[in-house]
């Protein structure tokens, strides 16, 4: 058995695959099978292309509510559930405070308050309306927008893994930018592990954590982020008040879903060390690793890694 592998941008990322496979034939197929998946989604879900359902829900909505197709209104709905189960610190919403900031490190001025008090009435999962009924999406306001920029490639991860298991595959993973979800083991029979960077040098590994039958998701602001008065603020914003956040470089965060992942990491970006930690410590097969501005490392009750020898 070998590791075979292919890596190409898809949906905004650089994608790595990688099956643990017999023959080079019967990788091809998986792998074949894994873009293609990847790049349906893509067409589904990208709120840049404008033939997507993002793009018609972020377009369309006038007046009244907007059918769409029922995967799109079922990872909505999911969106939903993980907004309160987070109390809003996660939100699929927050697009149009995120265009009132540049997070490129380039000369900065604050927005006004007064713009961000107004942007922020067109922000909040709760004014989404939903029917499940009918799968049909409106907003309570005008001029919302959803993205799933901070879920989209973790449901394409666990989509692929789906994919491949019915397909009969036994070992394999996804690498989503840094994002890792694997299952099975190596051919050596040894399990998956996923590298944490060093937030100021990605070329660094500071830590690994293994993964047995998980997905790991890492929101950091290594490229997106820009220094106000001194201060360094990275590109995740607090859904509540619209502000940029500090004191955090990155968060990772461990669970059996690629999807649950990928916005937890937001959701305790935005609650912070103390209370992050302790919304990973109640949650069942999750874990969570926060480096802080100062690099000081903080992992939640049962989480596992091997420092890397600098």
């Amino acid at each position: 058995m070998n590791i075979y592998t292919r890596s190409q941008k898809l949906m905004g990322s650089a994608f790595t695959l990688g099956v643990v496979c017999g023959t080079e034939a019967d990788a091809h197929t998986f792998l074949d099978m894994g873009i293609a998946e990847i790049e349906r989604l893509e067409q589904l879900l990208s709120e840049f292309l404008p033939g997507s359902e993002t793009a018609k829900i972020n377009t369309s909505i006038l007046s009244g509510p907007l059918s769409i197709d029922k995967e799109c209104f079922d990872l909505i709905a999911r969106c939903q559930d993980l907004s309160k189960l987070t109390q809003g610190d996660f939100d699929i919403t927050i697009g149009p405070l995120k265009k009132l900031f540049r997070f490129k490190n380039e000369a900065f001025e604050m927005p006004d308050k007064a713009l961000i008090q107004q942007t922020l009435f067109r922000v909040g999962y709760h004014k989404l309306l939903l029917d499940a009924g009918q799968n049909s999406i409106g907003f309570s306001v005008r001029d919302m927008k959803i993205s799933f920029a901070a879920i989209g490639k973790g449901y394409a991860s666990d989509r692929v893994k789906t994919l491949w298991l019915k397909a009969g595959l036994d070992s394999g993973y996804i690498n989503a930018s840094g994002d890792l979800c694997a299952f099975g083991s190596k051919p050596d029979g040894s399990q998956w592990n996923i590298g944490i960077a060093d937030p100021d040098d990605t070329r660094k590994i500071l830590l690994y954590v293994p993964l047995n039958n998980a997905a790991a998701a890492t929101s950091g602001d290594y490229e997106q982020h820009f220094i106000w008065k001194g201060k360094r603020y990275g590109h995740n914003i607090d859904p509540h008040t619209g502000m940029p956040l500090s004191g955090i470089k990155s968060v990772s965060i461990f669970s059996p879903s690629a999807e649950l992942s990928d916005a937890l990491a937001t959701a305790v970006y935005v609650k912070g060390i103390k209370k992050g930690l302790d919304f990973i410590n109640q949650l069942p097969q999750t874990h969570g690793i926060i480096i802080d501005e100062n690099n000081d490392i903080y992992g939640s009750k049962y989480i596992q890694y091997e420092m890397v020898n600098q």
